[in-house]
Order: C-alpha cells, then structure tokens, then sequence
C-alpha cells in the first residue's frame, strides 16, 4: 500500500489523522488497484470531503421528503419505512471494503443521511402528537437523550479492542442495521398517532384506542374532548404548504423562532468542540493511546446532561433551559478561548480546558441539544406541522453543511479564536430567546399562539373567531343568526 501523504492540518491534529486514515488509506488502494497508480492529494482531500459533508446533504433530502411520505403513511409507518434506508445504508458502508468500491461508502454515507433527516422530522411529530401536555417536553427529549446514547455507543465501539481496527472499520459502519431492527421489531406494537388518526384519516375509533394504549387507561373522554376540538376547528383545513406557512402573518415568529433555534443548534460550535477535544486531552499529558477512553467520558456527559434535561424541563420549562444553555456555553467558549491561548504558561491550564469542554458539552444537552425539535411541534398545528418540520429540517442541514463546509477555514484563520464566533452565535440565540420566546410548559397550541399573537398582530382565524364568540357572550351581546349555522355551532360547542 502506497503512503499517503498527510493533509496540512493533520501534523497539528494527530488525533484527526488516526480516525480518517483508514478510510483514506481504503480509498488510495481502491483508486490504485483501479488506475494503476495512486490517488493525488488534492483527489483524495475531494473524496473525503465529499464524505463528511454527503450526509447533511442527504439529512435535507429526507426532510423534504417527509411530508409526502407522512401524509400517506402516517408517522409511525413513516419510521417503520424508514428503515429501509438505514439497512440499505448499512449494507453498502459494510460491504465498501470487501468490495472495493469507495463509491459504496459514500453513498451509504448519503443514504443514513436520508434516514437521519426523516427521523428527525418524523419522530419529534409523532412524540409531539401522542404525549399529554404534561410530560410533553419530557418525553420530546427522548430523541435528544438516543443522539447522546448513540453518540456513546459509537465511541465504545470504535475502541481498539472493539471495531476500531482498519480491519474491522466497515463494521462499525454497519452497526446502524441494528437500531433499525430493532424499531421493525418493536414499533408494529405501538398504535398510531391518536391525532393523526382523528386529524387526516378521521378515525375517531381508531384515536380512541390509540389514547387508551398510550394513556394506560379505558377513559380517555377527556384527551378525547381535547382532540375533538381542535379537530373540529381545523375540519375544513387542509395540510398547509411550506410557501403558505412562510406567508401566515399569525404563525411569523414561531416560524422566525424555529429558524433562529434549529440555526444556532448546529452553529453553536459543539463540532469545533469535537474537533479540539483528544488534541486537548493530549495537551493535558494524556497519553496518545489512552485518549480514546478518556473521550467517553465526553459522551458519557452528553448521555447524563440529556436524562437530567428530560427530568427537569417539566419543572423548569423550555425557556430557563434554552437560555441558560447558551448562555452557559458563550461562558465556557470564552474561558476556553483563554485556556488554549496560554495553556502552556502553567500545567494546569490545559486541565481547566478539559473542564470547559465537558462543561459546554453538558449546557448543550440539557437545553439546546433537545428543545429546538420539541418548540417545533409545540408551534402549530395539526395541518401546519408537517410543513413547519421541513422549514426546521431544511436550517438543521443547511447549516451542518455550512458548519462542516466553513470550520475549516474558520479554524485556519482564527485558530483558538474561532470559538469566540460560537460565542457571539451563542449570545445572540440567549438574547434572542430572553426577548421573543414564550414558556410553552404545559400549553395548548391555542394558548401557545396567544403569547405569540401580540407580536405577530394576527390571530390564526379559529381562535381569532372563538376570541369574538368568547367576547360576545361575556357582553351578554345577542349573537347574529348566522350563529345558528351548523359550523358556528361547532366553534360555539368547542368555546
């Protein structure tokens, strides 16, 4: 096998070079054995680019993608069809070694991408439409705490002992198929969204039932009640389109809020975070060959800020939680712009680094790293959520791609210095949110859009004409007789 020669970067981050070389080391032998001589620096710094960013991109294919497939499926066949992706992906990432084939990785790489932008727009809906009010942030950051336990799960199985050995890389890659399999397994076994089902297919039965198995309990009148309410005022409403929802003056700063989130969700600097960390922990004194294991600490972080988020956001509510976490974070990112600067005026420095790490890592799950998709599916309604997870969807793997398209050039310019633009990213969310964002804790989605109603200056027209019915019956003012039509005794009934 030929020797590669390194990136410009790779002297200063040895650590880097370790994780990708045995990828790029697969690619320069599949071009050699294909061309007959090997693969030049700049081909190969193209393919593995190509690499890292193809996922994003196929994140953004799959939110588009899910509204289509939503709206025929319904959400919990959604994420049962999902997986095709993610065995396929599996597969064809698995098999990219034996076969020699590099193009098979990256388009395994592209299609996980699809899979992963599916979930995440469809899972936070269905988790959003079957939870009660009450424990509905807790169990929206059920998604937030699986990314974490993948994320820990990835770096114990990419241990020397384990998958990390050039060997043994594809399978790592191929470990994907086992989530999946187990969703196939179980997801048959739990009902479908009870709102989905009384919204789009008007199975009131069907709803029923799926409240009774959800719920635990045979009277779900009340849930029910809830349910039929909404849906009566949303009877004569279609599914809104991704232009309409841009053009609803009653929805324009949920949709501004949703946008601002999911951005500095990904722009915030936790990959900056990743990319400094084993060189950190190397600057510390730990040795080259310990530092894997003392990189699970930073999931193991990730893991436990996450479950203590999902404890605490029904007491605390979204909004401490998303402001505190930035907040936190703009602190650490200016410490730690400090630490590195000096970290070699005194050994203990690059410790206190280690510090700000694990600490900014901790702020993010538990607010930042869950609530964004929890927000998403708290803002609408029924017929205006599926376009709202694309709109959240399309920012989320935008600026991924832009994060991995820009750290580079970022990090070369400013060097340590470049997490004091995460900083201002972060401060700018914080002050943002301070101002605009209401508590959602434990709202309707009609209460939700009366904090919001004074800002956007429009009333969504249901509840703008319950607000008049309301107001005519405190007065005690006769009504008109086109009250006495059977959709104006609906809306009457449900106020």
């Amino acid at each position: 096998m030929k020797v590669i020669e390194k990136d410009p970067a790779d002297d200063k981050h040895s650590d880097l070079v370790k994780k990708k070389s045995y990828i790029k080391a697969f690619y320069n032998e599949s071009w050699e054995r294909r061309y007959g001589h090997p693969i030049s620096v700049d081909t190969l710094t193209l393919l593995w680019s190509v690499t890292v960013s193809i996922f994003a991109i196929g994140g953004l294919v799959g939110t588009l993608m899910v509204k289509l497939i939503g709206k025929v499926l319904g959400r919990k066949h959604t994420l049962l069809v999902n997986n095709a992706f993610a065995v396929s992906a599996a597969l064809l990432m698995a098999c990219s070694l034996p076969a020699g084939a590099f193009e098979m990785l990256i388009v395994g790489r592209f299609i996980m991408g699809v899979d992963g932008g599916i979930a995440l727009s469809a899972l936070p809906m269905y988790l959003s439409e079957i939870s009660p009010k009450e424990i509905r942030g807790s169990l929206g950051q059920v998604t937030a705490i699986f990314i974490c336990i993948g994320v820990f799960t990835g770096q114990l199985l990419g241990l020397p002992e384990l998958l990390g050995k050039e060997a043994l890389w594809p399978y790592l890659f191929g470990m994907v198929a086992i989530p999946a399999f187990i969703q196939l397994v179980s997801l048959p076994f739990l009902p479908e969204s009870p709102r989905y089902l009384l919204f789009e297919k008007h199975d009131e039965a069907g709803a029923t039932k799926a409240f009774q198995t959800f719920l635990g309990k045979a009277d779900v009148s009340r849930e029910l009640e809830e349910a039929l309410a909404e849906s009566h005022a949303q009877k004569s409403v279609r599914l809104t389109s991704v232009l309409e929802l841009l053009r609803m003056p009653s929805v324009r700063w949920q949709v501004i809020t949703v946008v601002i989130t999911m951005a500095c969700y990904q722009l915030c600097g936790l990959n900056a975070i990743w990319f400094y960390t084993n060189s950190i922990f190397g600057g510390a004194g730990i040795p080259p060959e310990k530092i894997p294991y003392i990189t699970l600490s930073t999931g193991g972080i990730e893991t436990l800020a996450a479950i203590f988020s999902g404890l605490v956001i029904e007491r605390l509510g979204r909004r401490p939680l998303l402001i505190g976490g930035f907040g936190l974070m703009a602190l650490f990112f200016g410490i730690l712009t400090v630490t590195l600067t000096l970290q070699d005026h005194a050994p203990w420095i690059p410790y206190l680094s280690i510090v700000c790490i694990l600490t900014i890592i901790a702020a993010f799950c538990s607010g930042p790293g869950g609530i964004p998709f929890i927000l998403t599916g708290e803002f609408f309604q029924q017929s205006q959520r599926p376009a709202a997870f694309i709109i959240a969807g399309t920012v989320n793997w935008l600026s991924n791609f832009a994060v991995g398209l820009l750290f580079p050039f970022i990090q070369n310019g400013l060097d340590t210095y470049c997490f004091l633009v995460f900083a201002a990213i972060c401060i700018t969310g914080a002050v943002y949110f301070y101002f605009v964002l209401p508590e959602t804790k434990n709202r309707t989605h009609a209460e939700i859009s009366q904090a919001f109603a004074k800002r956007n200056k429009a009333y969504p027209p249901e509840e703008k004409m319950d607000f008049v019915v309301t107001e005519d019956k405190t007065n005690g003012r006769p009504k008109s007789d086109s009250s006495s039509t059977p959709d104006n005794c609906v809306r009457n009934s449900i106020v």
